[in-house]
């Protein structure tokens, strides 16, 4: 039935997966620098229906320290600036009638040190996902053996894939939140 291969393939594919994850929710933390990523997981309500800022308004990064929200409705002005309000953003929204202003204040030591315990947290959960995807090829590579669709020698070489697989990806892991908290960081 299933192959160690394939199994060894279904379970990397999952964890580059979770590597990708990681990077887009490290990407939405407020670094030092503006990023038209921090507000992607801030949602408006827009005709009943929650949506991202970036599809209902055009977000563009004029300045190092400034982000410029454009909506393509002049109505959705007014909900797109509550919604960055009630935000764990910590961001006062300036409008003018026609667009929104956030000004990205400098962080202090204290607020630096909260992001670098937020970003040990996430990659701990990523951590967590990639060695609960180890344990389930594992099992299977198990199973394949009760069911006698493998050997013993099977079972071992694909153990020992299996940990070297998940040993590169940690690393990826550990390097992605390495940069996170050196740009966390960093004046």
């Amino acid at each position: 039935m299933a192959t160690v291969k394939e199994i060894t393939t279904a379970m990397e594919e999952k964890m580059h997966k979770s590597v990708d994850a990681l990077r887009v929710d490290l990407a939405s933390l407020r670094a030092g620098r503006a990023t038209p990523a921090l507000l992607d997981k801030i949602m408006v309500e827009y005709y009943g229906t929650p949506t991202p800022v970036n599809q209902i308004a055009s977000v563009t990064v004029p300045e190092p320290r400034m982000i410029v929200i454009q909506p393509w409705e002049k109505n959705m002005l007014k909900a797109i600036e509550k919604a960055i309000m009630v935000s764990d953003l910590g961001l006062n929204p300036n409008s003018d009638g026609v667009c929104i202003r956030l000004n990205l204040p400098q962080l202090t030591e204290e607020r630096r040190k909260d992001l670098v315990k937020v970003v040990h947290k996430k990659t701990e959960e990523f951590r967590v996902i990639c060695r609960n995807l180890r344990r389930d090829a594992n099992d299977s590579v198990k199973k394949a053996e009760k069911a006698k669709e493998i050997t013993e020698d099977d079972v071992k070489k694909g153990t020992e894939q299996i940990q070297k697989i998940t040993d590169k990806i940690m690393k990826d892991i550990d390097a992605v939140a390495a940069n996170k908290e050196k740009e966390v960081m960093e004046i």
